[in-house]
């Protein structure tokens, strides 16, 4: 399947509308449809960071649907509405390559009624996607019961637990025997693949990154370590933008995961940021960290 990769986000500003179109990264920044988008941690660090990734492998830059939506929903709705449209769209047409090679959706308001449109309107294309989930759109996907119908998911800590909870509607009401101390990252993933909360692969963030097939642990990457890395807001998406793009470039979904959490802990390295570092510094060392952890 030779068609686009979409990646679905928000914007924190109502004003910002709704934009579609490719991404491009360059020294002035990132640009979706030529419509200026700063970095600074969400949706728009991952796609700087998937921007970088795809031009050290040679892989052509995603596409984007971003919506202006500072927590009330409203852009949201928009996204939703445009993408099931689109998707509907070339499920009917005669263009193979018009239709999505993969969709990584973002922060997205959790609307359930949206994600069960836009996921119906994905199974429907000729051929079926590759479905990453993170963030807004992955506690949608869990709380639809159709979690398992996604590839990936990338939750941190506290999201996993909220996925293995199989009675918690948000996060905030995640059980808290789920969330002490007594559960480990991998206890938590085959509890979250056994109830239905999990996507068939998890790549879960913390001190140890997991990568998790069927609730079965795959592999464990470790280091290096950059404390200052904890404190910086977005760099979770880095790491989804680094799989993304690895994705794209055809790795297989368990070698794209453990090869991504490498690159984003070699980018703490290259980058030696303190707790105050924007994640936007760190982008510019993407290519360096992939490489480094491609070599490995």
């Amino acid at each position: 399947m030779s068609g686009p990769w979409l990646i679905i986000g928000t914007v924190p500003d109502d004003g910002f509308g709704l934009v579609r179109g490719a991404c491009a990264l360059d020294a002035a920044g990132l640009a979706v449809d030529d419509v200026f988008v700063p970095v600074r941690r969400g949706t728009p660090a991952l796609l700087a960071a998937t921007c970088a990734a795809c031009a050290a492998l040679g892989a052509p830059a995603p596409q984007a649907l971003l919506a202006g939506d500072a927590g009330r929903g409203a852009g949201s709705a928009e996204a939703y509405r445009l993408l099931a449209a689109e998707l509907a769209d070339a499920a009917k047409g005669a263009d193979e390559n018009a239709a999505p090679r993969g969709l990584t959706f973002h922060y997205l308001f959790p609307d359930l009624a949206g994600h069960d449109r836009v996921l119906l309107a994905a199974l429907a294309l000729p051929q079926r996607p590759l479905l990453v989930a993170d963030a807004g759109f992955m506690y949608a996907a869990k709380m639809s019961g159709q979690a398992r119908e996604y590839d990936l998911f990338t939750p941190d800590a506290g999201e996993l637990a909220f996925l293995a909870d199989e009675l918690a509607p948000h996060p905030f009401y995640t059980r808290g025997f789920l969330t002490g101390t007594g559960q480990d990252a991998a206890q938590l993933a085959r509890r979250a693949w056994d109830t239905g909360g999990a996507a068939q692969h998890l790549l879960v963030k913390g001190r140890s990154d997991l990568v998790v097939l069927r609730g079965a642990v795959l592999a464990q990457v470790e280091g290096p370590q950059t404390p200052a890395m904890e404190a910086i807001g977005g760099t979770g998406d880095t790491l989804t933008g680094m799989v993304t793009a690895l994705l794209m470039a055809g790795r297989p979904l368990p070698q794209a995961c453990a090869q991504a959490a490498r690159a984003n802990r070699l980018l703490g390295q290259l980058a030696q940021p303190t707790p105050a570092t924007p994640v936007g510094a760190l982008v510019p060392h993407i290519p360096e960290a992939l490489r480094l952890a491609l070599a490995q």
